[in-house]
């Protein structure tokens, strides 16, 4: 029996799903919804059999902003730690071990489009939708959109999307580089899976020592984000992965990676 109310996390071999299931409420993100994110990152994180994870939602929405109604009686204190509770969850996300794939399904809103942002990248249905309405509130974004957005799409584009509130289209989402790439509604998933098959037969510890080294870098300047670099090239050689890899380059054979 699932320990989840909101959640379903499946496992097929080394590539794990994580739908958010509250259709009802569009996925809305409360602290229930978000305590059993922290949960399920936190056993993918303990769980050496997967590589590669897939967040996505059910129904009509990925998820379409923080639930409005659990924030309309809040003081201060209370929006406060709630938004400190939501940073958390998508700083475990950003942080996770493996790479977090984000297939938006639907509506991308709010802590929705902020829940996409802290993944490692994302694919959409050219049915997705994307914003940032917190202003049309009297609200800011609350768990990363000011910080995550802008580091991806430039400071003037986010600028824009955060002060006027609008809704983009998920071609617009893609000219703007906040997403990847978009796919037909019946291909998203499968399309996504099969990246994430390519991803998890590649060396676990150097995609992992990748996500390191391209999030710690991305503060730094260019000359101290490249000794981040050298020094995680110059770890991996710890590992049996490079003699297997490069092995089986060699020997004109596809790789078995341990992750040892």
């Amino acid at each position: 029996m699932s320990p989840f109310r909101f959640l379903r996390l499946e496992k097929d071999g080394p590539i794990a799903v994580l739908t958010i299931a509250r259709p009802e409420r569009m996925n809305a993100l409360d602290p229930t919804v978000l305590s059993e994110l922290e949960v399920a990152i936190g056993e993918l994180n303990h769980d050496d059999s997967i590589r590669v994870a897939i967040l996505t939602g059910e129904g009509k929405a990925f998820v379409a902003g923080a639930d409005i109604s659990a924030m309309q009686t809040m003081e201060a204190g209370d929006a406060e730690a709630f938004a400190a509770m939501g940073h958390r969850v998508f700083d475990a996300i950003e942080r996770a071990r493996i790479p977090i794939i984000a297939a938006v399904n639907g509506f991308a809103l709010g802590g929705g489009c902020e829940l996409a942002l802290a993944c490692d990248f994302i694919h959409a249905s050219s049915r997705a939708k994307f914003g940032l309405p917190e202003t049309t509130l009297g609200l800011i974004p609350g768990f990363g959109g000011t910080q995550r957005l802008p580091r991806r799409v430039g400071v003037a584009r986010a600028r824009e999307l955060i002060y006027s509130g609008e809704m983009i289209e998920a071609s617009d989402a893609l000219r703007i580089g906040l997403i990847s790439a978009i796919h037909e509604p019946e291909e998203l998933l499968p399309k996504v899976k099969a990246l994430a098959a390519t991803i998890a037969s590649r060396g676990p510890i150097a995609v992992a020592a990748a996500k390191t080294a391209i999030r710690d870098g991305e503060g730094l300047t260019l000359r101290e984000a490249k000794f981040v670099e050298i020094r995680a090239f110059g770890e991996l050689f710890r590992s049996e992965d490079v003699r297997e890899g490069t092995r089986a380059f060699l020997e004109k054979r596809s790789p078995n990676f341990k992750g040892v």
